[in-house]
């Protein structure tokens, strides 16, 4: 019904950059506000930063300045842009998405894309 393709992870080294997308289609009525998670193994799912449909976003403390994250509601897709990357970042990133999937059903609903892997070398 509804997708989330995310696209742009891989193999970086320390201090470099890389740019993360993902794009909602199906059945969208409306795209509410849209986050990036990252998760390590044995650890609990962490926000990384979010937008809301306006445009204001937040971010954890421990990306802000190195990350940005912007969306193009024409394109219905969410960017995260890293730069200066640590070793630390290492994880797997999951976009995340609240959609009103229909006009008669005013229930917004959350959606997870299948997740990215994000390795950054010493």
């Amino acid at each position: 019904q509804v997708q989330l393709v995310e696209s742009g992870g891989g193999l970086v080294q320390a201090g470099g950059s890389l740019r993360l997308s993902c794009v909602a289609s199906g059945s969208i009525e409306s795209l509410d506000d849209m986050a990036w998670y990252r998760q390590t193994p044995g650890k609990q799912r962490e926000l990384v930063a979010a937008i809301t449909s306006g445009g204001s976003s937040n971010y954890a403390d421990s990306v802000k300045g190195r990350f940005t994250i912007s969306r193009d509601n024409v394109k219905k897709t969410v960017y995260l842009q890293m730069n200066s990357l640590k070793p630390d970042d290492t994880a797997v990133y999951y976009c995340n998405a609240k959609i009103q999937t229909s006009i008669w059903d005013p229930m917004v609903y959350t959606y997870w894309g299948q997740g990215t892997q994000v390795t950054v070398s010493s």
